[in-house]
């Protein structure tokens, strides 16, 4: 394990609209207002087509081979993330989804392109006081959290 430690800053309340795709959106809220760093929570829906990351195709192999997943229909969704700065300063979304219709749910990352379905409301916490990033890593391929 590691770890940091680091302060709460500001609180933001966003609503997204219909269409916009999750990362893209609040990447660029973040860069608008000089946020490099936060843990968030969303609710709302998820449109037909949204792609989401739902594992490697085997989780020991030494290729990492993402599996996705696009929803087939409108999805209601409950997400949380973090935002942290890569190498260079930007600031990098990493929030996981669960999109349940029906009786059905698919759990992944929104990475690969969720899009808005009428609105996602989301709540930005800003960390502040820490020097946590991510970190290209060699092995994985993953730009990792470095605390």
């Amino acid at each position: 394990m590691k770890y940091s430690e680091a302060s709460q800053g500001r609180i933001f309340v966003i609503r997204l609209e219909d269409g916009d795709i999750v990362h893209e959106a609040i990447e660029a809220f973040a860069r608008e207002v000089s946020l490099r760093a936060a843990a968030l929570i969303a609710v709302g829906g998820a449109d037909k087509g949204s792609r989401l990351v739902v594992g490697p195709a085997d989780g020991r192999a030494e290729t990492i081979d993402p599996m996705t997943r696009v929803l087939a229909n409108v999805h209601e969704v409950a997400g949380t993330g973090t935002i942290f700065p890569d190498r260079a300063g930007t600031p990098k979304l990493h929030m996981h989804m669960a999109c349940g219709r029906n009786n059905d749910t698919t759990t992944g990352c929104v990475r690969a392109g969720v899009r808005v379905w009428q609105v996602l409301e989301v709540v930005v916490f800003e960390l502040t006081n820490t020097r946590a990033g991510r970190f290209h890593d060699p092995v994985t391929g993953f730009e990792l959290l470095v605390p």
